[in-house]
């Protein structure tokens, strides 16, 4: 009991000890921030002794802490509402508020600082007393741990008692291949991932690993719209690409727009009659569709609802800003990033790099949203669903997938990207052992990249240029940039809660007979849109005789489908090649260099009600692996050719095999399926969409 007791009155000292430092390092800071800033001052006009100025920066940086401590977090849940972006800037404007506030309680009346000052001088003594905190805590072993116990103690005492059943928290690292990650493990990046994998830890010394790595083949559309879309709702029937015309409609539809992600969610849940993998008790983060859960953050396919109790991101956005240093610390990583994307990207420029896009305007700052500000808000998003004991979570972080467009897929700037993921998934595997209940942690991705120059780069013109000339239709001299429409541009969008369409991109032709040309990748869809139906090959060839042997025999062409009048689908290659579909296992013709289940795949997309009247994939060299996209990006994804049609799927061994030895796993889809077989494993409930209607109406 003396022991107990003991080693009670130690962690109050402790605990005391730490505060005290910390305000004590508060109080020279904002000494010294008196001496350096005009605006700032700590004593009144008369010149005050060192004593009495002292006093004053100890007792304003005491109440701004205590403010801070006890106002804080009641002031960002009246403020939920704002978009996350706008409301992590409020941040600095609050706690320049808070900073004033507690100089004005000063008995004295001595300190007094500009409005602007305060913000600066607010967030500068944020920083420190955060780094302090968090330098005297490494001291102490148990400091973390023990704040994820209150953390935890405190979830428990205000909800009901955990369960014993393990929940399941499914982490999807967008655009990370099989290979790469394989790559990142061998070079010592993602030591998280190796421990798991039990790879040795470079002294020769043999671990025993606790996950298995599973490689699966993606669908035709290898991108995040078909992929997650097949994974979280169980179908991605009729998701030919990441962009494409339907012609009943009337609309291009693009994966990454909030009110097609929505329409999307509403045909996945009428094809499968039910909400999904996260229907009952889940949390969806960061992800383009909900999967039927009730908790939501930077959802896109939510983004255009009022917002309601439903869909309203508190627990993500409360968690990570009811601490200011939070805010603090992220914008100082966001403008580290922004400078090390500049950086990279001079250095690129001045060595001639090629393949090389341009990223300059926006992307520096679109770039380090998806590498900082999305992952933090995701990451204390998904730690707080753990600590709230949830039975699935699936999240989504985009940052490799945005920098390896960009900078590439192996690149020096992707390879410290992958670093930083692999401490977030570290984080999360700690937080797990302070939970309510047992998780099993899930790594997986939705698609890979392939390299390569864009095809604008090196054949001067767009696949839109190439269309207009076979179709005997004047080209523009200079061939314009086909924008690139990746899911961090989503996300900012989402995030300032501005649901507007691709600003610059027109998909809609001047005049009705023109054809509309839209990629994805190094996946090209050519659709007409005055005809309703869609057209056949006989048709294309009568209206414009030279196109399909124009895009067939381009060298920066890998094949066409399209339909025929005799053979149904079929592909078409250089030299007046054609193959129906249901000879393609026998004579694969062009698809023999993209490897095995390119003919399955043709097929299936061949059966989608909008497929495009041309489906056009790019040149694939099997022997370097480089595809041609016809976006602005050298690393890419969206169509068959390379790593990007090779994902992972890293799992507990205390989970059943995700397939058989010897079968493969293929399609989004057969990923659904897994995860739901896991979760029944686990006992987390699935409850048919009718019978969750029927909860929700009593």
């Amino acid at each position: 009991m003396r022991g107990v007791r003991a080693g009670r009155w130690r962690r109050v000292a402790s605990q005391v000890g730490r505060s005290v430092a910390v305000w004590a390092v508060s109080t020279l800071t904002m000494l010294l921030l008196a001496g350096l800033l005009p605006d700032f001052r700590l004593q009144s006009a008369d010149d005050d002794s060192a004593t009495r100025i002292a006093v004053t920066a100890a007792f304003g940086a005491g109440a701004f802490g205590l403010l801070s401590a006890l106002a804080w977090p009641l002031l960002v849940r009246l403020l939920l509402l704002v978009p996350a972006l706008v409301l992590g800037l409020l941040v600095f404007f609050l706690n320049g508020a808070l900073l004033l506030l507690a100089l004005r309680l000063n008995p004295t009346e001595q300190g007094d600082a500009a409005p602007e000052t305060a913000v600066v001088v607010a967030a500068v003594m944020s920083a420190v007393a955060s780094a302090t905190g968090a330098a005297l805590a490494v001291r102490d072993d148990d400091a973390y741990r023990r704040r994820l116990y209150r953390l935890a103690d405190r979830r428990r005492r205000s909800g009901p008692a955990g369960p014993a059943t393990h929940g399941i928290v499914f982490m999807q690292l967008d655009g990370v291949g099989h290979d790469v990650l394989l790559d990142a493990v061998g070079k010592g990046l993602m030591p998280t991932v190796a421990r798991w994998l039990g790879v040795g830890d470079g002294l020769g010394a043999a671990r025993r690993g606790t996950h298995r790595l599973t490689p699966w083949r993606t669908d035709w559309s290898s991108q995040t719209g078909a992929s997650q879309l097949g994974i979280l709702h169980g179908s991605n029937h009729d998701v030919p690409a990441f962009r494409w015309y339907e012609k009943d409609r009337r609309e291009v539809m693009v994966c990454n727009r909030p009110t097609s992600a929505a329409e999307l969610q509403r045909r996945a849940v009428e094809a499968t009659g039910d909400d999904g993998l996260l229907g009952v008790d889940g949390a969806s983060r960061g992800n383009l569709f909900s999967g039927g859960a009730e908790q939501q953050a930077l959802v896109l396919s939510i983004a255009t609802r009022r917002r309601s109790r439903e869909t309203r991101s508190r627990a993500g956005y409360f968690a990570y800003f009811s601490d200011p240093a939070n805010a603090v610390r992220t914008a100082m990583s966001f403008v580290a990033d922004v400078g090390r994307e500049i950086g990279e990207s001079t250095r690129a420029r001045v060595r001639k790099a090629r393949p090389r896009v341009g990223r300059g305007g926006l992307y520096p700052f679109i770039r380090a949203f998806a590498t900082v500000v999305e992952r933090d808000v995701v990451v204390a998003a998904v730690t707080g669903d753990m600590l709230a004991g949830r039975t699935a979570v699936y999240a989504d972080l985009v940052a490799y997938d945005e920098v390896a467009h960009h900078s590439g897929p192996t690149s020096r700037d992707a390879e410290k990207v992958l670093e930083r993921l692999d401490r977030s998934l570290a984080l999360i595997e700690n937080v797990a052992e302070h939970a309510p209940r047992p998780y099993r942690i899930v790594v997986l991705s939705d698609h890979g990249q392939s390299p390569g120059e864009t095809f604008r780069a090196r054949y001067g013109l767009t696949l839109g240029d190439l269309v207009r000339a076979g179709c005997g239709l004047p080209v523009p001299r200079r061939a314009r940039r086909t924008h690139s429409g990746a899911e961090a541009r989503a996300a900012v969008r989402t995030a300032l809660r501005r649901p507007v369409e691709e600003v610059g991109e027109q998909y809609r032709p001047a005049r009705g007979s023109e054809p509309i040309v839209l990629a994805s990748g190094n996946l090209g869809l050519v659709s007409f849109p005055d005809v309703p139906h869609r057209m056949t090959k006989e048709e294309i060839d009568a209206r414009h005789p030279a196109l399909l042997t124009t895009l067939a025999n381009h060298p920066g062409i890998g094949f066409l489908l399209v339909r025929s009048e005799r053979h149904g689908g079929v592909v078409l290659g250089p030299f007046g090649t054609e193959i129906p579909l249901d000879d393609l296992d026998e004579k694969p013709g062009p698809l023999a260099d993209f490897g095995p289940g390119a003919a399955d795949a043709v097929r299936r997309t061949h059966s989608f009600p909008h497929t495009a009247d041309i489906m056009v994939n790019s040149w694939y060299d099997p022997v370097e692996g480089e595809v041609l996209a016809f976006e602005e990006q050298i690393g890419s994804h969206g169509g068959l050719g390379g790593a990007q049609g090779k994902a992972f799927l890293l799992s507990p061994l205390t989970l059943s095999a995700p397939v058989e030895d010897g079968a493969e796993l293929a399609g989004a889809e057969h990923i659904h399926r897994v995860l739901r077989r896991w979760l029944r494993e686990t006992d987390g409930p699935q409850v048919p969409l009718a019978a969750r209607r029927e909860r929700r109406a009593a």
